[in-house]
């Protein structure tokens, strides 16, 4: 047998849990073309004393616009994901992607992914089969696949007001879904604590739901809250798997705050008991106590009624402001929080000033705030924490991403980690600016160096299921998270003793150590945390 490619004398393993092998893995024509067996090839990858696995599934990804960019600049911020090993990524999650562009959507969505993007460019895109085509159209190096996010669905028929759907504006949705999952959607995102999320109810929700159910997708959800609301929300999610049918999944599973951390456990044995019932429900998680997001996540959704402009119109008003600051000290969710006045998820009342950080600013002028906590911002401004970040927001139009710490804590990482149905992802991306979240360079190898080698909480072959063949089935991808052979040959090389994530929030873009090769359809797109410059990947569409 002659190949494309053999990667010889590793220790293979394929995905599924299963115990390693030793046995060369053989690659023609993209696809894995044998396991063992003689085999003559244009390429050997001498794999000695190295794992060789599927290549890292990330259902967690926000880089619909670094991947979009077309711009070559683009390549230097995949680097680090490609770097430990990833060779997927699934994008539109927490209901803010990229499209379908209908309505007010074409207008605000821009302003609203402004924290996402490397730059500004034009979309030339309006629903989800165009967004794909100039995915191929520029080239990507991992394969991509999106979820059809519910934000611009109800962008698209109600703007950024709050208040129930109607009838017609629900069926209107419901279309504009239905379209997204036949041009390959995986399934629909939903993302409670933004806008327009926020202000939706459970019933629009199900409406959705019922439609992605019919269609075999996924409903993921970044819940309503992971604070006072938190077991509240496990409960809405778990009551439309149940009056839906629909396969749910719970997104970057965390509780945030001290006081709720013993909330983990109780929602975990939830969704257990909802399993045994016959409620289909996933879940995923990225090993950090610290979690990244936009700064417009700590204001009430009143605030934030009409979009970025309003909300910056408001700050600049004195009286509008003191509402704003007293919304933020004094209101605590509680549920149902899509109702006037209610709040999802209060995050500076979760973790105080003192645990959130600027993460990153719109220009250079205020890069000096780039790693303060809100309170040490505070100081330097001489003003009180709300009004230096409001102050700030004000200058950077909005653009201001964020680090919030005190999330879950270690114990409860650990918790999560040891759980055999919970996915690992990124939920993290480099966008070029400011500091992004290390988790962007290193989330997968602190799970196979920190806790596999380290903490041993659980075995190589069970973390790498969990990072290849658990993901793919909870999508319903088809050959690939696996290695055998007709399967995509999507592949990693690493060295299980030298793998070792080394980003920090103080020093994130620090490639992680350890991985040899990365395969993508068959060809090697990183060798040593560097990229080859190739482009194999593949757009990815449900069904296909």
């Amino acid at each position: 047998m002659r190949a494309d490619v053999v990667i010889r004398n590793g220790r293979t393993l394929d995905g599924t849990g299963a115990p390693e092998r030793h046995e060369d893995v053989a690659i023609q024509g993209g696809k894995i073309a044998g396991m063992g067996g003689e085999v003559e090839a244009d390429e050997v990858i001498d794999a000695a004393g190295k794992v060789v696995a599927p290549g890292f599934i990330d259902l967690h990804s926000h880089g619909d616009l670094v991947l979009a960019w077309p711009s070559e600049e683009r390549l230097s911020l995949l680097e680090g994901r490609t770097a430990q090993g990833i060779t997927t990524e699934i994008v539109g999650n927490c209901g803010l992607g990229v499209c379908p562009l209908a309505g007010d959507a074409a207008a605000i969505l821009p302003e609203i992914n402004g924290w996402m993007t490397p730059a500004s460019f034009p979309w030339s895109w309006k629903g989800v089969s165009g967004y794909l085509s100039h995915l191929e159209g520029v080239g990507i190096p991992v394969n991509v696949g999106t979820l059809a996010p519910h934000g611009p669905l109800r962008l698209g028929v109600r703007s950024l007001a709050p208040g129930e759907t109607s009838g017609n504006e629900r069926r209107l949705m419901a279309d504009a879904l239905d379209a997204a999952l036949e041009e390959g959607a995986f399934g629909l995102s939903a993302g409670l604590i933004y806008p327009p999320g926020m202000y939706t109810s459970t019933d629009e929700l199900s409406f959705l739901a019922r439609r992605v159910a019919r269609a075999e997708g996924v409903f993921t959800c970044h819940l309503r809250g992971s604070s006072e609301t938190l077991l509240d929300a496990v409960s809405e999610i778990l009551r439309i798997g149940s009056e839906t049918g629909v396969r749910v999944h719970h997104s970057h599973a965390e509780a945030v705050g001290r006081r709720h951390w013993p909330k983990l456990s109780r929602f975990l044995e939830m969704e257990e008991a909802a399993r045994a019932e016959g409620i289909q429900v996933s879940l995923d998680m990225f090993p950090y106590t610290v979690a990244a997001t936009m700064m417009l996540a700590i204001y009430p959704p009143w605030s934030l009624e009409g979009g970025l402009e309003k909300l910056i119109a408001r700050m600049k008003d004195e009286g509008e402001r003191e509402r704003i600051r007293v919304s933020i000290e004094t209101v605590s969710p509680s549920w149902p929080p899509w109702r006037e006045g209610g709040w999802p998820h209060n995050l500076v009342k979760a973790v105080g000033w003192e645990r959130i950080r600027v993460a990153s600013v719109g220009s250079d002028r205020n890069r000096g705030a780039l790693g303060m906590t809100l309170e040490e911002l505070g100081r330097a401004r001489g003003r009180d924490p709300f009004d230096a970040i409001s102050d700030l927001m004000v200058e950077e139009e909005g653009n201001v991403g964020q680090f919030v710490e005190d999330i879950t804590g270690k114990e409860g990482i650990a918790t999560l980690v040891k759980r055999p149905e919970v996915a690992f992802i990124t939920d993290a991306n480099d966008y070029g600016k400011g500091r992004p979240h290390p988790a962007a360079y290193g989330s997968f190898p602190r799970i196979l160096g920190h806790y596999v080698r380290g903490e041993r909480l659980l075995t190589l072959a069970e973390a790498v299921r969990r990072m290849t063949s658990l993901p793919a089935s909870i999508l319903g991808l088809r050959d690939r998270g696996v290695l055998r052979e007709g399967a995509f040959a999507d592949v990693v090389v690493f060295d299980p003793d030298a793998i070792e994530d080394r980003a920090t929030l103080e020093e994130p873009r620090r490639r992680a150590t350890g991985v040899d090769a990365v395969l993508v359809n068959g060809r090697v797109v990183c060798r040593n945390g560097a990229l080859t410059g190739t482009l194999p990947g593949a757009v990815l569409r449900r069904g296909g």
